[in-house]
């Protein structure tokens, strides 16, 4: 597919294909069309003598020196020993180039600098930017025929625009700096000559065009968003696979319950998460039902297939002397306490997750928001008006304003930088919850068996999600509060928008990590809440009453009045497990799960899990899961 570009319709969509899809663009004609309009009114203008900012003047703190006719030397008897070729309007526009390319650290990744490559175009296409169609054609070029420039990471303050990694970005044109070819990276002019295109020289205001603008950090925040959007699924599939382990309570996302306080993102993520749960028989379980762990032991089963179990089960009996001033409840629910408590509401982690998911779902919208308008916005100074009505002088026509400020990005992006962490957060308390067995509602220690007291199961996992999170919460501070005067404080504040999101888009790798982590604790520990209840089922079904009270403790002596209430009780409770069509997770649950366990086996004992770790991150990764769960 070729994408269109036309200056006023690219979406997220077609930036991300453009750069991870490796998409080719066009250029639509009639946006050429402007482009050349305002190229040659700036070329009449100049020919006329008018001053113009940054074309026949200085930029920044040198705004107000003039360019003279020839150059100062020139007078000097003799001439002038440092003669170059070119008048000084084209000079200033190369200079400004050369001068501004001086980004440190690695480079940034292909996808990056291919979405910086369309966004750019895009933003030259609206026809306010002066530059010539045979220079933004060259520039399409490098993007269609994989000439991808090398630009170092860091030295963008965010206002004017990407001034540093867009001169990087540029210079490849002049046949300078270095690019990527086929994933080679050799000098800029080697690079143009494989693609049949010789090195210019920029025109009037061709300089500004190419560096003045907020296509870094536009095209990270575009990347970063993308990849968040997948992160949020993510965070309500794993949500819905460890609220399905729980066994837990579905009141809190109901719909009518979100209708009265509906934020968008609330609303759909308790919408989502009732939709990976469809078809679950774990949540709102009677609490009766759901034994407790009890470490395996050789007498633990009789049939020899129950042997092979890597767990025993257990209730507790209610006698008759505790139900006292309870007998309504005990009328509705049966006298036996496992794994889950009687109560009408889970844990904050797993309650409100509509709240928590939403409100970081609702960061994402309002960063989305901002960047649709900016990907077809104007970002360069000067702004060429050249069909101005009534225009009295050049300033109408050519106007310098400051919509290379990248502020309205940069918050954007320090809303979402601090949702980060706010998500990795509620999924490592989840996490942690599975594991902890005094929180975790009858399932084992760390989720392993460990009947020889040699296993550490599932511990470390959640050592690793803390860490992470404590690492991204320390990396939430946003650097758009921070401003640093430029240019002599011709620009004395600047959004600091292309480190913000930088930070953002850094930031979404170690929450997939947490993600993972949680997944891979959530879809062990809910092959334990399945396997026992089913267990318990199994062993219902084999009619042995005594063999079920064998699992029960505080049970009243055979020679006890209460023996034949505690005998029918037993049997109630076994008519209640033999009723279910077995115990099983939501469809799309289920789907995920048998997802991960076709690349992880379930864990019986303690094994090197640092290939599971690997495994789970490269599902998060890949959205292969998410696939599994759609």
């Amino acid at each position: 597919m070729t994408i269109m570009l036309d200056g006023t319709s690219l979406t997220r969509l077609q930036v991300c294909a453009i750069a991870r899809e490796g998409e080719d663009v066009s250029l639509s004609a009639a946006a050429l069309v402007r482009v050349k309009r305002a190229a040659d009114f700036l070329a009449s203008k100049v020919a006329g003598g008018e001053p113009v900012y940054g074309i026949t003047t200085g930029f920044g703190s040198n705004a107000d020196k003039l360019l003279g006719a020839h150059r100062v030397r020139d007078e000097l008897p003799g001439g002038n020993p440092e003669h170059n070729q070119g008048s000084l309007l084209e000079e200033l526009q190369n200079n400004l180039l050369i001068t501004h390319a001086v980004c440190v650290g690695e480079p940034l990744s292909i996808e990056v600098v291919r979405a910086m490559l369309a966004i750019r175009i895009n933003t030259l296409l609206r026809g306010h930017s002066g530059i010539r169609v045979s220079t933004l054609e060259a520039l399409t070029a490098l993007l269609n025929k994989d000439v991808i420039p090398v630009i170092p990471g860091k030295g963008s303050v965010g206002a004017s625009g990407d001034l540093a990694p867009l001169s990087h970005l540029a210079i490849v044109l002049l046949g300078r700096g270095e690019a990527f070819h086929k994933g080679e990276r050799v000098s800029g002019g080697e690079a143009l000559g494989r693609i049949g295109i010789e090195p210019m020289r920029l025109s009037l205001k061709e300089g500004l065009a190419l560096n003045n603008g907020t296509a870094q950090m536009l095209a990270t925040a575009v990347l970063a968003l993308d990849r968040t959007e997948k992160l949020l699924a993510t965070a309500d599939l794993a949500a819905a696979m460890s609220l399905d382990a729980f066994a837990g309570r579905s009141g809190a996302l109901r719909e009518e319950v979100h209708a009265l306080r509906p934020h968008p993102g609330q609303v759909e993520t308790a919408r989502n998460i009732r939709q990976l749960l469809d078809g679950s028989n774990l949540i709102d379980i009677p609490y009766h039902l759901v034994p407790r762990f009890r470490t395996w032991n050789a007498a633990s089963w009789s049939d020899p297939h129950d042997q092979q179990r890597r767990f025993d089960i257990g209730w507790d009996y209610v006698p008759l002397a505790q139900r006292h001033g309870r007998e309504a409840f005990y009328q509705r629910f049966l006298p036996f306490k496992g794994g889950k408590k009687h109560q009408p509401q889970d844990a904050y982690c797993l309650r409100c997750m509509p709240q928590v998911h939403g409100a970081v779902r609702d960061a994402w919208m309002q960063a989305c928001r901002v960047i649709d308008v900016e990907l077809n916005a104007v970002t360069d100074n000067p702004l060429v008006f050249p069909d101005a009505e009534n225009p009295s002088h050049i300033e109408d026509q050519v106007i310098s304003a400051g919509h290379f400020h990248g502020m309205p990005l940069a918050l954007a992006m320090s809303y979402l930088k601090a949702a980060i962490p706010v998500l990795a957060s509620i999924s490592e308390r989840r996490l942690n919850k599975l594991v902890d067995p005094a929180n975790n509602d009858g399932l084992p220690a760390f989720l392993i068996g460990n009947e020889d007291g040699t296993d550490s199961g599932f511990m470390i996992v959640q050592y690793t999600a803390a860490a992470l999170v404590n690492d991204l919460a320390t990396r939430a501070h946003p650097a758009s509060v921070y401003s640093i005067p430029t240019s002599a404080n011709a620009e004395d504040h600047v959004s600091m928008g292309t480190n913000e999101a930088r930070h953002v888009l850094d930031m979404t790798e170690d929450l997939g990590h947490v993600l993972a982590l949680e997944l891979y604790t959530a879809a062990q520990a809910l092959e334990y809440r399945q396997d026992m209840l089913n267990a318990a089922r199994a062993l219902a079904e084999r009619g042995d009453w005594k063999a079920v009270a064998a699992k029960i403790s505080c049970a009243p002596r055979e020679d006890r009045a209460e023996w034949t209430v505690f005998e029918q009780d037993v049997r109630s409770l076994m008519d209640a497990l033999c009723k279910a069509d077995g115990f099983h997770a939501g469809s799309a649950v289920q789907n995920a799960h048998a997802r991960i366990r076709k690349h992880i086996d379930f864990m019986r004992r303690d094994r090197a899990m640092d290939g599971d770790v690997q495994k789970i991150c490269q599902l998060i990764a890949s959205d292969a899961l998410l696939g599994s769960a759609r």
